[in-house]
C-alpha cells in the first residue's frame, strides 16, 4: 500500500523548533531568575510587578536567544582547529548553543532588572 500524501502529520519548520525549545528555556530562565533571586528590589517587589517582569523577561529571552542563533550562524567557523579532543569537544558544544545560551541569559536578565528597577 502507498501512503497518502496526506497521511503523516507535517513537521515543524527548524525555525518554529527553535523559537519553542528556546522560548521553553527562557520561561524556565525567568522564573528561576526570579524566585532565587534574594536582592532587596526582587524581594520588596509585589506579585503584579515579578508577574510583568516574568513575561518581559520570557519575551526578551527568547529575542536573546534567537539573536545569539543569528550571531552563531554567522559567525560559526567552518574549521576548528585545537591540540585535543577535549577542547574540540569544548568548541563543538560553545558552537552549538552558546550564544544562544548567552543571549537567553542577558535577555531575561535585562527583562527582570528593567521592570523591577522601573517599579
Amino acid at each position: 500500500m502507498s501512503e497518502f500524501e496526506g497521511s503523516r502529520a507535517p513537521r515543524p519548520s527548524q525555525f518554529s523548533m527553535t523559537i519553542i525549545i528556546w522560548g521553553c528555556l527562557s520561561i524556565i530562565l525567568a522564573f528561576l531568575m526570579l524566585k532565587f533571586n534574594t536582592s532587596a528590589i526582587v524581594l520588596g517587589a509585589t506579585f503584579w510587578s515579578k508577574a510583568l517582569a516574568f513575561l518581559v523577561a520570557s519575551v526578551l529571552g527568547l529575542v536573546g536567544s534567537l539573536l545569539g542563533d543569528a550571531i552563531r550562524r554567522f559567525a560559526a567557523p567552518d574549521m576548528l582547529f585545537t591540540s585535543g579532543m577535549g577542547s574540540l569537544i569544548w568548541q563543538k558544544i560553545f558552537w552549538l548553543i552558546g550564544p544562544q545560551s548567552i543571549g537567553c541569559f542577558v535577555g531575561v536578565g535585562l527583562g527582570v532588572s528593567i521592570i523591577l528597577g522601573l517599579g
